[in-house]
């Protein structure tokens, strides 16, 4: 997965009723604010300045280069002064990415030996950010607020976070998903509309005979296999568990020429997600599986049995944690059982196969199993457990009459006892708040088996992303209960009624 070098447009609000010496000022401070962002260590982007901005004119001709820039992700915009709101209309109007209003000011504090009007005409941001944000909520437009002083580290962070949502947010009209075969025979929440989803996110869906594929896993020579089989061999422990090794290696070495093949044919053709079904293979000799796992690893989405959605929103939380320091992994991910003994609840997270090494803690695994599904010879596939601490489950349903983001706050948990004869990756989660009252809420919502998962983004990112694409976002948390829960679901029947 190549990182597009994206930047972010920061724009000052002003006018010229206190002067040019005033204006100088703004234009100043604001180059100091970017220079020190940038420096800050805490934003995963570049911020690039603008001239202030201080007639309908400049404001509109602005906005409109940013949509034409495709290195520009977004816009940060601050009011240094009071800036009239009717002069953005058009502007506004017109601008089709992200936007940030950082309500904030260049000094700290009140200089209370010093200041007179002239300070407070030029250092006004608490007046001109309510005359700017009136505009906005006029007009109905989304925009993300932040408030805090630009120096302080939490703030910045803050930004950086809301940086990758914009990402998110750009290349969502970027993501192509590649269908083989169709979703699983009689599954109703993996199915939905792919064009309004092309409409309201702006995904390509596209569905190809399975044999076209198997035919570029056909191709894939001998040598390129071996090779690909030796890096596994180097970088996994191989548990033969009685298995006979020179028939062991040879499943080993489907996986890599579907590896191969795949990425090959994916590349080819542009996609950057795609989705199997184990009841429809053709002639692949086995379910994709350790070579479904790598590819995610490398960037790309996966949804099983069809679930384009949820390869959709893997691919697009893979984009927005792209980069991130110390991250601990973004994967699909199933519900399968529960533990209900008091005090240790959860749920066991796993996949017949296709879990994504990057959320993997210890040492990774390769296994060679029988899988009851499929009517293939046995798959190989990558074992390991996930790692421990707070991430967020997201499955995105269509309710038929409006898309949902249901996003579940959960901490990862290590299992009580090991499990030596399940041969697939796992999870163990409790859902926010509780077991009963997160699984409760979940079902009321309508979420699905199948969630995006990551350890390195939050609710209020995903939720953000949710805004931007217009569609409904429910928040079940460490503050949910079913009876607020279940009003919120009524209301939001209301607000997003078409």
């Amino acid at each position: 997965m190549e990182q597009k070098q994206y930047k972010f447009w920061f724009c000052t609000g002003s006018q010229d009723l206190y002067g040019d010496e005033c204006l100088a000022h703004v234009a100043e401070h604001s180059q100091k604010m970017v220079e020190a962002l940038n420096a800050s260590g805490n934003l995963p982007y570049e911020i690039v300045w603008k001239p202030t901005l201080i007639t309908n004119e400049l404001i509109r001709k602005t906005f409109n280069e940013a949509n034409m820039d495709d290195t520009c992700a977004g816009v940060i915009t601050w009011m240094h002064t009071f800036s009239p709101a009717k002069s953005w209309i058009l502007g506004l109007q017109e601008f089709r990415k992200p936007l940030l209003h950082f309500h904030t000011q260049f000094n700290r504090e009140i200089p209370y030996d010093t200041i007179d009007m002239d300070f407070m005409n030029e250092n006004q941001a608490a007046h001109g950010d309510r005359e700017y944000g009136h505009i906005f909520s006029r007009l109905k437009k989304v925009r993300k607020v932040v408030m805090g002083y630009w120096e302080d580290e939490d703030v910045q962070k803050r930004i950086g976070s809301w940086m990758r949502t914009a990402v998110g947010v750009l290349e969502s009209s970027h993501v192509r998903v590649m269908r083989i075969a169709d979703n699983m025979r009689n599954v109703a929440v993996t199915e939905g509309d792919k064009v309004e989803a092309q409409i309201r996110f702006g995904w390509e869906v596209d569905a190809y005979p399975v044999n076209e594929i198997a035919e570029a896993v056909a191709a894939v020579s001998q040598a390129d296999i071996d090779t690909l089989v030796e890096e596994y061999y180097d970088k996994y422990e191989i548990l033969l568990e009685g298995r006979d090794e020179k028939e062991f290696r040879e499943h080993v070495a489907v996986q890599a020429g579907i590896e191969i093949g795949f990425e090959r044919f994916l590349k080819e053709k542009n996609y950057q997600a795609i989705v199997t079904h184990f009841g429809d293979l053709g002639s692949l000799k086995q379910l994709p599986g350790l070579a479904i796992q790598r590819l995610m690893e490398k960037g790309y989405g996966f949804g099983g049995e069809g679930d384009w959605k949820t390869a959709a929103m893997v691919r697009i939380m893979k984009i927005m944690t792209q980069g991130m320091k110390d991250a601990k992994g973004t994967s699909f991910m199933e519900d399968y059982t529960y533990n209900l003994v008091p005090g240790k609840e959860g749920i066991l997270q796993a996949h017949m196969l296709e879990v994504c090494p990057s959320i993997a803690e210890g040492p990774i695994g390769i296994k060679c199993q029988p899988l009851s599904m499929g009517d293939r010879e046995d798959p190989a596939r990558l074992v390991f457990t996930s790692k421990t601490g707070p991430a967020v489950a997201t499955s995105l349903i269509d309710l038929g009459d409006r898309f949902r983001l249901i996003i579940n706050d959960v901490n990862c948990k290590k299992t009580e006892k090991p499990m030596p004869k399940l041969p697939v990756a796992t999870a163990f989660w409790t859902p926010e708040p509780n077991l009963q009252t997160g699984a409760e809420a979940w079902i009321l919502a309508g979420g699905a088996h199948h969630t995006a998962f990551s350890y390195d983004l939050t609710a209020e990112q995903m939720g953000d992303w949710a805004a931007y694409m217009g569609i409904e976002a429910v928040y079940i948390d460490k503050d949910t209960t079913i009876r607020q829960f279940q009003n919120e679901l009524n209301w939001n029947e209301l607000v997003y009624r078409k």
